[in-house]
């Protein structure tokens, strides 16, 4: 492996044949090809090629979006490699066969005469440029990483896969990228996907995959590229379909949400659990023990069978006056095809706009046997006659899913009803409003209750189901929010994304098979990430020092990342009281101060309820900071981020304020030390932790 690194003086010295000049002719050229390709699209008259406006605003749509794809990033590199190949790709190796050269980047790039310039990462071609090596170089004579700093070309490095002879060495330029200091939203890993993350990422749509990492494995990144991927191989069938990346907060969608649009996709939409199933406002909290019962999958059993228990069997014929012909169908025959369409377990509101049609044909089938010919017309107003109307609405009344959550969680007795031999007299106890509210609009609805009616809203109506579905954070998920989440995939796919060790509430995962199985995604493949790419090795080893306590049997992530000096334990001793207090936020600013002096983001992590003391702190002492998903910039870079949100963020560098008190903010230990480790392990370069009171025995 060769490094090269030279100064644009240095470059234009040598002259036309040096190699770093020849890749910045390359770079100006295929910048000017993408601004020709830009200005095209702009050009475009679409006035005269549509049949109507409604065509007109589709296409003017695609054509905005087309142009937004175009776009010249001034501090993105528009390539990062090139592969050389000994033959050319998909012809046979004959001898003295020419090999074809490729500059692999961000989106396809191409010449006036329509010749590839630059090849999209997603393209086959470009798939050596992330597997080849010495073992299988994969038809590759030569792979050349480049070096940029703003935007500019400043260095290559070439590995000779062919070379049997050349030493296996790591790139410089690859670990410089993932070290590459973080300032602002989280950006792609394109240029860095490694060969276990390219598998995962290129993967085909119709299975499903699980992708248990720790920190800094790349999962959550590994997730977006494969909907980039997958959007690039089957745009077609995503583009009727859907697709969908669902986060845990607000906070971290805005953190990942440059990721998909710096890889030319803009259609991807991004929402929350609570997004999905925002029927109700959502004014109340549960207990953690209502919480656990709601969020059960046996809910689901309790609210079939409180939907279904709106469905009265017939017991009086019906009589269809038609002229001066009545049509008389006796009650045990309705009750048949009412047994019928239970027996079929379709959904609720199907199965009531099924039945009229039910009894229509009923209806047919004694005029044909007296000798008339009715047609489908006949059938149609038969079903909309009164008399059959109002056995419908008897027999298969309507069911509005607030309304019957409303009843369920108020109604002792029709809970109890519908819950026997699911739920015990306790669990029950759990759920029920101590307050009974009055309407669906008065009612304090909780984030699990508004789970619980959109549950019963797909027993009434089916939900939409979309292409593929990314769910990150995803061991923070109760069954039933699974459940919601499968819903939007059932026809589709699904890319899970999740850390066991990282799991903070009450009803957190236990093991995937579970989780899947909620997720109706049961045949999903389960891979695990364990090389770390971002969080140096002295500090994940010290967070991994929880592990055995969260998550036994669990992997500890292995950090590829030497770098001494990055962890630092700082007890502060002090009087107690106030005074203790006051210590301790001292410290805390110095330690920012100290992280600040670096280049690079910065965020100072504490207990909930320690956020208030150390925003004042640094109010009172001039120093300007963010929340969370709050973009830094040049003049401020520091975040202050409470425990309970800092999950699937990432900092240069983390102050971590009083462990103890991270773990004393949560309901029990073990939850509490989960907390503790995400907040470890959200610094990529450094990690102070500063303590007034003794550290849990894990760590100390």
């Amino acid at each position: 492996m060769h490094a090269h690194a030279q100064s644009e003086s240095e470059s234009e010295s040598v002259g036309s044949q040096d190699p770093l000049a020849r890749e910045r002719g390359h770079l100006a050229a295929s910048r000017s090809a993408l601004r020709a390709m830009r200005e095209d699209a702009e050009a475009l008259d679409i006035r005269d090629v549509t049949a109507n406006w409604v065509n007109a605003a589709v296409l003017e749509r695609q054509l905005d979006d087309r142009i937004k794809s175009l776009a010249d990033l001034a501090h993105t590199p528009l390539f990062f490699g090139r592969l050389d190949y000994l033959h050319a790709p998909g012809a046979e190796q004959a001898e003295g066969a020419a090999g074809e050269q490729f500059y692999i980047g961000r989106r396809h790039v191409h010449d006036a005469d329509g010749d590839p310039m630059v090849i999209d990462w997603r393209a086959p071609v470009s798939q050596p440029f992330y597997r080849a090596s010495k073992k299988d170089p994969m038809d590759i004579a030569l792979r050349r990483r480049f070096g940029y700093t703003a935007g500019d070309l400043t260095a290559y490095e070439d590995e000779h896969l062919s070379d049997a002879t050349e030493a296996v060495r790591t790139s410089k330029l690859l670990q410089q990228e993932i070290e590459r200091p973080r300032v602002g939203p989280m950006r792609d890993i394109v240029a860095t996907i490694q060969p276990e993350q390219d598998e995962i990422v290129r993967s085909g749509l119709g299975g499903s995959v699980c992708v248990q990492g720790g920190p800094g494995t790349g999962k959550t990144a590994v997730g977006l590229h494969r909907v980039a991927y997958l959007l690039y191989a089957h745009r077609e069938r995503l583009a009727r379909t859907g697709t969908l990346v669902i986060g845990p907060n607000a906070s971290f969608l805005h953190y990942i949400e440059q990721v998909l649009p710096a890889l030319g996709e803009l259609e991807v939409k991004q929402a929350t659990v609570d997004d999905l199933v925002a029927h109700v406002e959502v004014r109340g909290t549960d207990d953690s023990a209502a919480a656990l019962v709601k969020g059960d999958a046996r809910m689901a059993e309790v609210l079939r069978n409180a939907v279904r228990s709106h469905v009265t069997l017939p017991t009086e014929p019906l009589v269809v006056v038609r002229g001066s012909r009545r049509w008389r169908v006796p009650a045990y025959e309705l009750e048949e095809i009412v047994r019928e369409l239970l027996a079929r377990d379709i959904r609720y509101g199907a199965a009531r706009d099924a039945l009229p049609q039910r009894i229509a044909h009923a209806v047919l089938v004694r005029m044909e046997q007296s000798g008339e010919a009715p047609d489908d017309r006949v059938q149609d107003a038969v079903a909309r006659n009164a008399a059959v109307k109002a056995a419908v609405k008897a027999v298969w009344p309507p069911v509005e899913p607030a309304k019957l959550v409303l009843r369920l969680l108020s109604d002792a007795d029709f809970l109890a009803e519908h819950a026997e031999g699911i739920l015990d007299e306790d669990e029950r106890k759990a759920v029920l409003w101590a307050k009974p509210a009055r309407s669906v609009q008065s009612a304090k609805w909780s984030t699990a209750d508004a789970v619980l009616i959109d549950e019963a809203t797909d027993l009434v109506t089916r939900t939409h189901s979309l292409g593929h579905v990314v769910l990150d954070e995803a061991q923070d998920l109760s069954p039933m929010q699974y459940r919601a989440v499968g819903r939007r995939c059932t026809t589709g796919s699904a890319t899970v994304l999740g850390d066991l060790a990282q799991g903070t509430t009450p009803w957190a995962t236990r093991s995937w098979d579970e989780a899947l199985g909620h997720l109706g995604k049961g045949d999903a493949v389960v891979e695990e990430l364990t090389a770390g790419f971002r969080v140096p090795r002295e500090v994940i080893a010290y967070a991994s020092r929880l592990l055995p306590d969260i998550a036994p049997g669990l992997t500890a992530v292995d950090s590829v990342r030497e770098s001494p000096g990055s962890l630092a334990v700082r007890h502060v001793a002090s009087a107690g009281g106030a005074e203790g207090g006051a210590a301790l936020d001292a410290a805390c600013l110095e330690a920012c101060a100290e992280s600040l002096r670096q280049e690079g983001s910065v965020g100072l992590i504490a207990a909930d309820a320690r956020i208030p003391a150390l925003a004042a702190a640094l109010t009172a002492a001039g120093v300007t900071y963010l929340g969370p998903g709050e973009e830094t910039t040049p003049d401020t870079r520091l975040t202050l981020v409470p425990a309970s949100l800092a999950k699937g963020l990432e900092y240069d560098y983390v102050v971590l304020d009083e462990p103890s008190a991270v773990v004393a903010g949560e309901p029990d230990e073990r939850t509490g030390l989960r907390r503790l480790y995400v907040a470890l392990t959200r610094a990529v370069s450094g990690l102070i932790v500063v303590h007034a009171t003794g550290l849990p025995g894990q760590l100390a």
